[in-house]
């Protein structure tokens, strides 16, 4: 892997291969979950690299597994496990864009509100006080849209980027190595 271009390697050492997987997870090994720690080591390492070139995860072992295929399982289990968390992302990523559009809507309509409000108080009188409150209203109105802009120009970015690096993970080669316990 480290010998292809523009693969930016994710070592993880562990003692033995079980480490890897939730240990509270009864499903067969190939579609185990990963240990939220380790989840939190590869994915945090992932994100550290750069967003171009692909991704490979090195597994080294102090002990050998007992699996003849283990290389190939890993694989299996952590690509399983990294597609699952793309979709996980992809539903957030979609609910964020509808609680977004659906901010916006009540946005816009509470800004007309308060704006037809505001120019009803303006052409009512001229005081101090209808000034005040046309003012409130005007600024009411427009921090009514704080959230639907929120969303639409810097929420969905984390979102982007953690689904594009799992989407890589999600692929990434998986390469089990035994290091030596003697050193």
């Amino acid at each position: 892997m480290a010998d292809r271009p523009h693969v930016h390697l994710i070592e993880v050492r562990i003692r033995e291969l079980q480490q890897l997987f939730n240990s509270m997870d009864p499903t067969p090994f190939h579609h185990q979950d990963l240990d939220p720690d380790a989840e939190e080591f590869i994915v945090g390492w992932a994100l550290e690299h750069p967003a171009e070139g692909a991704i490979g995860l090195v597994i080294h072992l102090e002990q050998a597994p007992a699996q003849p295929d283990a290389e190939r399982l890993a694989a299996e289990a952590v690509h399983n496990y990294f597609a699952y968390r793309v979709g996980v992302i992809g539903r957030e990523f979609r609910q964020l864009m509808q609680r977004g559009r659906t901010s916006l809507i009540i946005g816009l309509a509470f800004l007309g509100a308060c704006l037809l409000a505001a120019d009803a108080i303006g052409h009512a009188g001229t005081s101090p006080l209808a000034a005040i409150v046309r003012e409130s209203l005007t600024i009411g109105g427009w921090v009514a849209m704080w959230r639907p802009l929120e969303i639409f120009l810097y929420d969905w970015w984390p979102l982007a980027a953690r689904r594009r690096v799992l989407q890589k993970l999600s692929v990434a080669p998986v390469k089990i190595e035994l290091r030596a316990t003697g050193a």
